[in-house]
Order: structure tokens, then C-alpha cells, then sequence
């Protein structure tokens, strides 16, 4: 049964995920089979950034800082939801001094995530502007979740000025709509303990009214 107080923003692993165009293919196989085996087995083969992820900062620049050597507490903590749909980007509005706490983690509710499965959800995203992330940065929040590809598109520098200021980026989110109706949530976004750049990650909202 679904638990009314937890809410999973976390896209379903399966094999042929959707990837990032340039991205290897994810395969997720069963290799072994109970009746022929005597027991069940699976092998996936993804890279970091399929499906419902965190980036770390080596993904874009010069840290030699693997994800998992961040502190367990940069993943986890109160939560703030945007409703920002249908805009071609994200733009500052002065509302948000107010309505984003100091540490918090920023989830963006566009709508893209519709869109999921088709070739314009990797092309035709809205990306946020300089001036959100330097609010992001002023409000020091641990991570900004998105139900996007993406924050930016190439050269990538909204990633980049995030990653230079401490910031995560988690990507893919899905059911970001159902967080609109909180007043007070808890996101919980654990990368793996891996080692490597990012993480495919569980995230959940936790209904803290």
C-alpha cells in the first residue's frame, strides 16, 4: 500500500531507459533464472546520469571529490517546491526570498516531466537562469531537484557556478506535482556508495505537516 506521508519522486530503472542523447544505453538483463539457476539474478548496466540522479561536482569541473565522500547530511534535509510550469526558463522573482529557506532543498515543479520518453524531453527543457542559481547560492541550499534533463544546456555553466558554490544537482524527478499541495516536506535524495562522479539516487519526500 502506498504511504500517504512518503512520496517517491524517483523514476523506475528498467531496461532501455531513457539516456541522455550521447549517453550508453542502460540495460538491466536477468541473467539467472530460478526453474534453470535455483535462484534469480539480475545485472544492470547504466551510466551515472540515467534515470532519477544526482551530479556531483567532478561531473563538470576539476574536483577530485567522488559523491560519496560527501557528508550523508548534504542529501537530506527540509524541502521547498516551486511551481514554475510551462515557462521557457526559470526565471528570479522576488517571491522566492521569502518562500525558499536558508539549507533547504529546492525541488522545481515545471511539467517537463510529461514529456518523459519522447525526444524533446532531452531537447525542449526549460533551464534556469543566472539569476535563480545566484538565489540559490545566497539561500545555500544543499541541492536543487529538478523534473528536467537538465538545469542548462551547453556549455553547461549553471551546473558549473552550482557545483562552485557547494550546490547538487539531482535530475529526472517524476511526480513533483503531488509535493504542490505540502506545506512541509523532508527530502531524502541518497546517491549509491560509489565510487564515481554521480549517483542514480532514491528520492522521496516525507510529508512533515
Amino acid at each position: 500500500m502506498t504511504n500517504p506521508m512518503m512520496i517517491d519522486l524517483t523514476r523506475l530503472i528498467h531496461d532501455g531507459l531513457p539516456v541522455f542523447p550521447g549517453d550508453e544505453e542502460t540495460e538491466l538483463v536477468q541473467t539467472r533464472h530460478l526453474k534453470s539457476d535455483s535462484y534469480t539474478n539480475h545485472q544492470l548496466s547504466s551510466n551515472m546520469h540515467a534515470g532519477t540522479h544526482i551530479d556531483g561536482p567532478m561531473h563538470l569541473t576539476d574536483s577530485d571529490r567522488y559523491l560519496y565522500e560527501f557528508p550523508l547530511d548534504r542529501f537530506i534535509g527540509t524541502g521547498c517546491i516551486l511551481d514554475v510550469p510551462q515557462e521557457p526558463s526559470v526565471e528570479y522573482k522576488p517571491m522566492y526570498e521569502e518562500k525558499i529557506g536558508m539549507g533547504q532543498i529546492v525541488v522545481l515543479h515545471t511539467g517537463h516531466s510529461k514529456l518523459w520518453g519522447r525526444p524533446e524531453y532531452f531537447t525542449d527543457y526549460p533551464v534556469l537562469t543566472q539569476a535563480f542559481a545566484e538565489l540559490l547560492v545566497r539561500k545555500q541550499a544543499k541541492m536543487v531537484c529538478l523534473d528536467t534533463p537538465s538545469p542548462d544546456k551547453y556549455p553547461f555553466d549553471i551546473h558549473k557556478y552550482l557545483f562552485g558554490h557547494g550546490i547538487f544537482i539531482a535530475e529526472n524527478l517524476t511526480d513533483t506535482d503531488r509535493l504542490l499541495s505540502l506545506t512541509a516536506f523532508e527530502i531524502t535524495a541518497l546517491p549509491l556508495r560509489i565510487r564515481a562522479d554521480s549517483s542514480p539516487a532514491r528520492i522521496i519526500a516525507r510529508n512533515i505537516e
